[in-house]
């Protein structure tokens, strides 16, 4: 089973469910998904909804900073409701030693394809790697930290 019928089934039993606010969170998922297919004209596979999921769920997570800031307890409370329900959508993550690790075998083979070690001008070529080879493994910031810090040395 495709990971678009496992939202569109959950969506189904959240219908039955009457669970109101997981229904609409499923559906904005769906709705996301159903433009980003008519946009691009391809059909999304598991490793596109992923990112998508991946990106919906950072937009929620910018929206509870500015909300808190704001004093909106009510709309924080939704956001929150929204990426718990989304994050049943994301495979496991690695853990913040797994991505340092990651990154760190990963700048070895790009200072090993280079000759040379790797400095803070070669930040786009190991996050464009690392982006590529840990997309919805893990979440971005905590690559994008851990290349810096592998940088920085």
């Amino acid at each position: 089973m495709s990971l678009k019928d496992r939202i569109t089934a959950d969506m189904k039993d959240a219908m039955r469910a009457k669970d109101a606010a997981r229904l609409s969170t499923i559906r904005m998922l769906l709705a996301a998904c159903k433009q980003r297919e008519v946009d691009e004209r391809i059909v999304l596979d598991d490793a596109a909804v992923v990112g998508l999921v991946d990106k919906l769920i950072k937009q929620r997570r910018d929206s509870i900073t500015a909300f808190e800031q704001g004093g909106r307890a009510d709309l924080v409370e939704k956001e929150t409701a929204e990426v718990s329900v989304l994050e049943a959508y994301l495979p496991q993550r690695l853990s913040a030693e797994q991505v340092a690790a990651a990154v760190a075998s990963l700048g070895a083979e790009l200072a090993a394809e280079q000759g040379r070690a790797l400095g803070p001008g070669d930040m786009g070529r190991v996050m464009a790697a690392a982006k590529a080879r840990l997309s919805g493994q893990a979440e971005m910031a905590l690559v994008s930290a851990a290349v810096k810090q592998l940088l920085a040395k």
